[in-house]
């Protein structure tokens, strides 16, 4: 067996399709031992990769823009999370956007990650950042759930199945962000192009298995509850509504691709938000790299 290293963030449901091959057996049958390292700090998987401590990773897609914007060498080669998974939740006592003000919204990074849509989605509402409300960076949903829950924060975004479990304790949704951003690649598989192309066999294998996870993420509901289940800790009815969605939204893809739409998306409105102009105008197939996917494809093609 051949050992890959891989970082992702957190223990939560959108490490699916990772997961899927592992307990289905996808990477044993390409002869890999993919060790996975699962990290709270969204900043910290990144790092991670850009530094040579792993030799893949499932994180944020934003700070690959920021990595190839400093000189780095990491690019998307898959996609993750490529429509938005969140409910935009607050605490009990809020009823409205115009509640938030003075309030305090929980984010994964001040940097990347959410709070570019968060700040947007705010504004959409009249609210502007850092005058009407404050950002705390407290870390991935299960972080922000935890917080929330605590009234250390009174919002913030909550990933299927938390947002479901929040709203069954009683707390409120006060959008969905989907519905205002239909594409926005939040997650995405990254490498850096210097090990890809020293390893090109350990790539082919990894991606034939990520391709075939994720293909068998849509086919199979009912294995796909039990894996969700063990590796997340929900309960079946969370776990089951969870596949429900990212199903029908195609929140996963069903070929493993990035979704360049949404790339483009988070460009444009991070650029924006961010006042980054360097940033605004650049193209996402710019921080997109097809060629291991596509290999991937055609030898998987007809199973």
């Amino acid at each position: 067996m051949d050992r890959i290293r891989l970082a992702a963030v957190s223990r939560n449901y959108f490490n699916m399709p990772l997961w899927v091959a592992v307990h289905c057996g996808l990477f044993d049958d390409e002869g890999l031992d993919v060790a996975v390292e699962l990290h709270e700090p969204i900043d910290a998987v990144s790092r991670r990769l850009e530094d040579g401590r792993v030799d893949l990773a499932y994180g944020v897609t934003e700070h690959v823009i920021l990595d190839r914007e400093s000189g780095g060498h990491t690019m998307i080669i898959g996609g993750k999370v490529n429509k938005l998974p969140f409910s935009f939740i607050a605490g009990k006592d809020i009823r409205s956007f115009e509640d938030l003000r003075g309030r305090t919204v929980g984010v994964s990074s001040r940097n990347a990650g959410s709070s570019s849509l968060v700040m947007k989605l705010m504004a959409a509402h009249g609210l502007e950042y850092p005058r009407d409300y404050a950002i705390e960076e407290v870390g991935p949903i299960l972080a922000r759930w935890e917080k929330l829950k605590s009234g250390e924060i009174q919002a913030g975004l909550q990933g299927a199945p938390l947002n479901y479990i929040a709203v069954d304790e009683g707390f409120r949704t006060l959008c969905e962000p989907r519905d205002e951003f239909p594409d926005f690649q939040f997650a995405s598989l990254h490498v850096d192009t210097r090990w890809a192309d020293a390893k090109p066999d350990l790539m082919a294998r990894f991606m034939r298995a990520f391709v075939r996870a994720h293909r068998r993420f849509f086919a199979d509901r009912e294995t796909m509850i039990r894996i969700a289940m063990a590796e997340t800790g929900v309960a079946e009815k969370y776990a089951a509504a969870a596949w429900d969605e990212y199903t029908a939204a195609e929140i996963f893809p069903r070929d493993g691709d990035v979704n360049s739409a949404g790339v483009q998306a988070l460009i444009d409105i991070s650029g924006l938000i961010r006042a980054l102009p360097n940033r605004q105008g650049q193209s996402a197939e710019a921080y997109i790299d097809r060629r291991h996917l596509r290999t991937a494809w055609a030898e998987t093609a007809g199973e």
